[in-house]
């Protein structure tokens, strides 16, 4: 029976990738046989997939997403047989890598590695659980099945080193180590002992076969009981029972063909004319998940309203935003970096599952929660210098579902973390990103530590909010928009103090962009955002003196104002529009006539030194605006 189901899975993902003709079904039937068994370890409940004691399954290789899918459909997930045969068409739940709009996928991978580092993060973020909710509520287990790719980022490195850390025992990696990459034998590129690798970092480690049922099996109870993270090296074969295109790094991208796909079913007893074909007697032992999990999820109710902690429960589901009060930072000059430390330490006092940490730089990013403690016990996280692991870990933390993650590092070090940025705003989850040290204002650490087109690029991603304040109270309504927002928001800080502003004119920080001086005449309207907001302040009151009248706009949202309407942005771009930022902001060209921004890297000196050299001062944009 178990070879029955493992074939079924098999050929219900080669016809998916047939169907669709395109895919990668090498991976799909290699680790079917090692799918069977898990399947029959895992906890869940496919009527309700947002069960929180469930068992989290993560495909770190989400190139194996027919398998996945697959085994959703056969274990009663809202995944029709029909959804099977839409794999990878447009607005399909079943696209080419995992996405979380799919019920039951847990979070969306793609990218190698990632996966890895979202399993270190739900297996965190459950330790976390249990250390508030209690180990009777959230004993659950994390599996994430990843490949040679996965173990070849980075970022596996960097996760993997932090899971060893906290001793995380509820976390089994299942290596499918099948010894083939797209290019050929895995050998070519990698050779490393993974055994050494993953004790030196604190896992238990044990090689099986992983097309053996009893040895999966007895591998995955021995995981369950271990003391340590858990990493089960399977050695199978790519597209196992593919005939000719069994082991071969043919069978990793690309449909196998019909003719073989029939052969194949011939050989193991199925009807090769039949697509899509599912047995009675297979459908019944993969629909068990159901009965199974409905009565896992009963019994846990019943803990709950026995536990005591129903209502600490109900406020981390549902946090409660209108009750803060934020610090009043009105007339107040300070680093922004500094009034956000203040912030978070409000939100952290606040919200029961509002935590995170910093890329070993809270001192500097201002992001210690103070006298909150330490994870697992407190809410500061210590991720090392480990930024890429950090934006993962919080994803997971983020899906996980009862919590409101921050990562913290220097707005240029964003570069290390940008494809987990990205991933969390094609989630569209509630993550936090504190981004310190904003611009050239770094000053003496020069151009290798200070940002020029991260700031672009940010505001380029989809799905995402970025927030360049300019004082405390831009900030504090920043905060209050991102925590509201289906997005993930990044907060970008400086290191400088900056002069606090005065009351808005014409509209707010919700609208992106909004007036802060005004002249009905005005030759000029000056469109900035963070630091240069006072220069460009401190600008429209030298010009007045010689005539020349400028309007002021802060824009501490640049997507935000993106979005007003016609209206709205006609209302505050009067005159000639002057973009002001150091950074090169190329993208302010669709607000603005003019721009004076950067197009070089900084330079090592003095904050004012470096700010001045660029021509960041109220004499040479004078000087500019003259010319203009």
């Amino acid at each position: 029976m178990l070879e029955k189901q493992a074939n079924t899975l098999r050929f219900l993902s080669a016809d998916m990738i047939q169907k669709a003709n395109s895919g990668h079904p090498g991976a799909p039937l290699g680790l079917a046989d090692i799918m069977v068994v898990l399947s029959r370890h895992l906890s869940h409940n496919p009527k309700n997939p947002t069960w929180l004691n469930r068992d989290r399954l993560v495909f770190s290789g989400g190139h194996a997403s027919a398998l996945l899918y697959s085994f959703l459909h056969l274990s009663g997930y809202d995944l029709s047989l029909e959804d099977l045969k839409n794999f990878r068409r447009l607005h399909s739940k079943t696209p080419g890598h995992p996405e979380i709009s799919t019920p039951g996928v847990e979070i969306a991978t793609g990218p190698l590695g990632q996966g890895v580092a979202n399993a270190v993060g739900f297996a965190m973020a459950a330790k976390k659980a249990e250390n508030l909710l209690g180990s009777e509520l959230i004993n659950h287990k994390i599996y994430c099945l990843c490949g040679d790719g996965d173990l070849q980022e980075g970022i596996s490195y960097e996760a993997c080193s932090l899971a060893g850390l906290h001793k995380l025992n509820n976390l089994i990696l299942i290596y499918d180590s099948n010894n083939i990459s797209i290019e050929g034998d895995v050998n070519i590129a990698f050779n490393e002992d993974i055994i050494k690798r993953f004790e030196a970092q604190g896992f238990e480690v044990e090689q099986i076969d992983g097309h053996h049922f009893e040895m999966i099996d007895a591998a995955l109870n021995r995981a369950k009981k271990s003391s340590k993270p858990y990493l089960i090296i399977a050695k199978t074969t790519i597209a196992k029972g593919a005939l000719e295109l069994e082991g071969s790094h043919h069978s990793h991208g690309a449909p196998l063909g019909e003719d073989l796909i029939k052969r194949a079913k011939a050989k193991c007893g199925f009807d090769e004319n039949a697509y899509f074909a599912i047995d009675e007697d297979v459908k019944i032992r993969f629909l068990s998940a159901v009965e199974l999990g409905d009565l896992a999820e009963a019994k846990w109710n019943q803990i709950l309203e026995n536990s005591g902690k129903k209502e600490l429960l109900k406020k981390l589901l549902n946090p409660d935003f209108s009750k803060i009060e934020f610090p009043n930072f009105k007339g107040k000059d300070l680093a922004t970096r500094d009034s956000n430390g203040e912030i978070l330490n409000v939100l952290a006092a606040n919200l029961e599952g509002f935590l995170g940490g910093s890329a070993d730089l809270a001192p500097s990013n201002k992001t210690e929660l103070k006298e909150m403690g330490d994870f697992v016990e407190g809410k500061n996280i210590h991720f090392g210098i480990r930024e890429h692991a950090m934006a993962a870990i919080n994803n997971a933390f983020a899906r996980y579902g009862i919590f409101l993650p921050f990562s913290a590092t220097f707005f240029i070090f964003s570069e290390y973390l940008k494809p987990a940025a990205r991933i969390a705003a094609l989630m569209k989850i509630k993550h936090f990103f504190i981004f310190t040290h904003d611009s050239i204002g770094v000053g003496e650490d020069g151009p290798t530590h200070q940002p020029i087109e991260q700031l672009s690029t940010f505001r380029a991603m989809p799905n995402f909010l970025t927030f360049r304040p300019a004082d405390g109270v831009e900030n504090v309504k920043a905060w209050q928009i991102a925590l509201k927002s289906e997005f993930p928001s990044a907060f970008i800080l400086s290191r400088q103090k900056l002069k606090a502003l005065s009351e808005p004119i014409f509209g707010d920080v919700e609208n992106g962009a909004y007036l802060l001086r005004e002249n009905k005449d005005a030759k000029f309207t000056l469109l900035a955002s963070g630091s240069e907001v006072s220069l460009c302040l401190d600008t429209a009151l030298e010009l007045e003196k010689s005539g020349i009248s400028c309007n002021v706009i802060s824009m501490p949202c640049y997507e935000l104002f993106e979005k007003q309407d016609k209206a709205y942005k006609e209302r505050l771009l009067k005159g000639k529009v002057v973009g002001v930022e150091a950074a090169n902001s190329k993208e302010l060209y669709q607000f603005c006539d003019a721009l004076y921004t950067l197009d070089s890297f900084g330079e090592s000196g003095k904050d004012k030194d470096v700010f001045d050299y660029f021509g960041f001062s109220v004499a040479k944009l004078c000087a500019f605006l003259r010319q203009i």
